[in-house]
């Protein structure tokens, strides 16, 4: 088992300002504890490069984009909305960002990894098709899923969020597309208020969005009787042909901005779980992007688990 990671330094030099949140020693932390583990070395390291402004521009509006780019060469404090910090670089690293995880699609289709996961910022699936939102410029995920179709000539994509914040601007890309399912675990009523369990898509898309929300205070059991009552047979019965992970670590016990209780271990459960789904239906094709996480230990502790049991160095 191969398991592709992105990281890159420039990851860091997107300035959010003193007190966010999400802020650039998520990544540190994250590959400190990463280069800890004495299987590091078993992974593939692949470099990023910004994404083709077509990729982007195939979920945001084109004005949005150029937007963007304007407020950070101009050096705004925000864009959009107050949550979203930008600094002068914040352009071009999201732009890096969002190519991240279309070369680990080239290197997945090419038959270089068997799967893959990129250790990004910022994060994207709250970032809708005209708003950045919720430390989100640019949708990952997103833009991955429409690559993928598009440039490799896949049809059938499923997407798993597990974020503790639901994914609005994910959900609002696909809603109306059955070739894309939406999946998604978060804590309800929560940030940003979308998410309920009515939220099925719409017109020709109904059906292929499933939203799991989660009361405050829920723990591993819970998640465990969503996976086998409702996300993997969505999964199963979609038949995807790969299947792509928004995976936020914030519904982790200590992290800060939510009620979730979810141990470390969590996490490894639910990979393997998708990773089982994958194998059945997907060739074994997973690609991860990180999403949120916020308490720099346990992130670490969450990335290491999920890097784990993807390549095979931990059954869970």
């Amino acid at each position: 088992m191969t398991t592709g990671l992105i990281y890159d330094a420039r990851f860091l030099e997107h300035d959010t300002g003193a007190g966010h949140p999400e802020r650039p020693a998520r990544l540190t932390a994250a590959m400190a504890a990463l280069d800890a583990e004495a299987w590091r070395t078993q992974l593939q390291e692949l470099s990023p490069s910004a994404a083709d402004l077509r990729w982007i521009e195939s979920i945001h509006r084109l004005d949005y984009i150029r937007r963007a780019e304007a407020s950070c060469a101009a050096g705004a404090a925000f864009l959009d909305t107050a949550d979203v910090a930008i600094s002068r670089a914040s352009y071009e690293i999201a732009c890096l960002a969002a190519g991240a995880g279309l070369k680990l699609a080239d290197a997945l289709l090419a038959g270089q990894i068997d799967n893959g996961f990129a250790m990004v910022r910022p994060p994207g699936h709250h970032a809708e098709h005209a708003m950045a939102l919720g430390f989100c410029m640019f949708n990952n995920v997103a833009i991955l899923a429409r690559y993928l179709q598009e440039q490799h000539g896949l049809d059938k994509i499923a997407i798993l969020d597990w974020d503790v914040h639901h994914g609005n601007g994910t959900q609002h890309s696909f809603e109306e597309d059955p070739s894309v399912l939406y999946v998604s675990l978060h804590q309800y009523p929560c940030y940003p208020g979308t998410g309920s369990a009515s939220e099925t898509g719409r017109g020709r898309g109904r059906g292929a969005t499933l939203n799991c929300p989660m009361p405050a205070g829920a723990t591993d059991s819970a998640y465990e009787r969503a996976f086998q009552e409702q996300v993997l047979p969505g999964l199963a019965q979609f038949r995807p042909e790969i299947i792509l992970i928004s995976a936020g670590f914030d519904a982790h016990r200590d992290d800060p901005l939510a009620d979730v209780q979810l141990s470390t271990a969590c996490y490894g459960w639910m990979t393997a779980r998708v990773m089982e789904i994958a194998e059945q239906y997907a060739g074994g094709r997973i690609l991860s992007l990180l999403e949120g996480g916020y308490d720099l230990q346990r992130t670490g502790e969450c990335v290491v688990r999920h890097l784990a049991v993807l390549g095979g160095q931990l059954k869970a």
